[in-house]
């Protein structure tokens, strides 16, 4: 894919500074803000942030993996570069949009490509209701938190607090608790795309509660509307070989 612009980025970390170092000295490349194809090279987090930073619609991200974890990076081959871009396949992802309601009356609009997660501030278990598209549907969550999930972010956060894994081209949005109390035997739910999911704290002034998009954190939250935002997607390469969707289940498999 010669005739794309290409920008180079990378983690702080020393295999992902040298490989940018190489990778900036064989091939012609532009400032990340010119870019028509962003090459991170780091591990999951990195691309993470390197997806807020740089998202504008027009832009699509390759990831090499010189990190610790890898599951949205491709392998690092840094000589079939440009043959491995030009036989790319493309996964758009919807980006999931949070407004968070914080008890002074404020709101903050976050966007989030993995998850919105609610957690508790202090020792004081939170209690959180859930409505569904304007229904109440669980009236007292006692928990240590509870998140919203994206199909991206399935095999993340919401993996480790033991949600489902869905499949990347999946319609469908994760709830999942963070170690619940009560209701014990609750593990979550599985929704549509387009379900408007929000979470109101009860006794919030007693159980404070933060929200995070991703990695960016709001304290002392009231209340949280999560939706999906399909008007932003984000645009993925992935190598053929690197079969997202047989990782996935592979994931699933996993003792």
């Amino acid at each position: 894919m010669p005739s794309k612009k290409i920008a180079f980025v990378a983690a702080e970390n020393p295999e992902a500074v040298k490989a940018e170092k190489y990778l900036k000295a064989r091939y012609q490349h532009v400032n990340p803000e010119e870019a028509e194809i962003i090459v991170a090279l780091g591990g999951d987090g990195f691309m993470l942030h390197t997806l807020h930073e740089y998202k504008s619609g027009k832009v699509a991200f390759y990831g090499m993996n010189r990190g610790s974890i890898g599951f949205l990076m491709n392998a690092y081959e840094p000589d079939v570069l440009m043959e491995r871009l030009e036989n790319a396949e493309a996964v758009e992802l919807n980006p999931l949009q949070m407004k968070a309601e914080k008890a002074d009356g404020s709101v903050e609009p976050l966007q989030a490509i993995n998850e919105i997660s609610l957690l508790r501030q202090t020792q004081q278990a939170a209690k959180i209701r859930i409505l569904i598209n304007g229904v109440v549907r669980l009236e007292e969550l006692i928990c240590d938190g509870i998140l919203v999930s994206t199909p991206a972010g399935s095999s993340a956060y919401n993996l480790s607090a033991h949600g489902p894994i869905v499949p990347i081209g999946s319609d469908i949005l994760c709830v999942t608790p963070i170690s619940a109390f009560r209701p014990r035997r609750w593990r979550g739910a599985l929704l549509r795309h387009t379900a408007k999911v929000r979470l109101e704290m009860l006794e919030a002034e007693k159980r404070p509660v933060s929200a995070c998009a991703d990695y960016t954190e709001v304290r002392d939250v009231v209340a949280v509307d999560v939706s999906e935002d399909p008007t932003r997607p984000v645009r993925m390469l992935f190598d053929k070989e690197h079969d997202l969707e047989e990782r996935i289940i592979k994931e699933q498999f996993t003792p």
